[in-house]
């Protein structure tokens, strides 16, 4: 089970799943929601909704019906509290990207999948070094394995095919 950071669904949406070339990847979305599969959290739906394109309509239109889960729960609360102490320790965030990290979505995502025992699907992809907080890093660091759009397409054996239109 997938946890989609925002970036899933803004790549998406632009660039090689827009909903007028590929509606099988949000239906699919809709479908995989239903049968428990993949989901967000609610900061995911505050960063995406804030606008008027195709992507905030979608979004707002699954508000409710279990696809942004609530993170006020206490497990994720403890988690989230335990990722702060981590980024706060780590010497190489400057502290710019400290508060950028902390003030959006991603350490709760992290901290949700982590008391739920689910992957993240994010495009950010691992980086040893770096001194912007990156979610892989932070994933790893917590036992949360992390996944891009196609890594996790392949995992859950989904394909869209061509269907001619009449």
């Amino acid at each position: 089970m997938y946890l989609l950071d925002s970036n899933i669904f803004i790549e998406a949406q632009n660039r090689y799943y827009a909903n007028d070339i590929c509606p099988g990847f949000w239906e699919w979305l809709d479908d995989a929601n239903r049968k428990g599969l993949v989901a967000s959290i609610s900061e995911v739906y505050e960063e995406l909704a804030d606008g008027s394109d195709a992507l905030a309509k979608w979004v707002k239109a699954r508000r409710r019906g279990g696809w942004f889960l609530d993170v006020t729960d206490d497990a994720t609360q403890s988690s989230f509290a335990e990722i702060i102490q981590h980024i706060e320790s780590v010497g190489r965030y400057t502290e710019a990207n400290k508060v950028q990290f902390l003030d959006g979505a991603d350490p709760w995502l992290i901290a949700k999948a982590k008391t739920m025992n689910w992957h993240v699907a994010t495009h950010e992809a691992f980086s040893e070094n770096s001194t912007k907080v990156k979610i892989p890093n932070v994933c790893r660091r917590f036992g949360v394995t992390s996944r891009d759009t196609f890594e996790m397409l392949r995992e859950l054996r989904v394909s869209f095919a061509w269907a001619r239109a009449a």
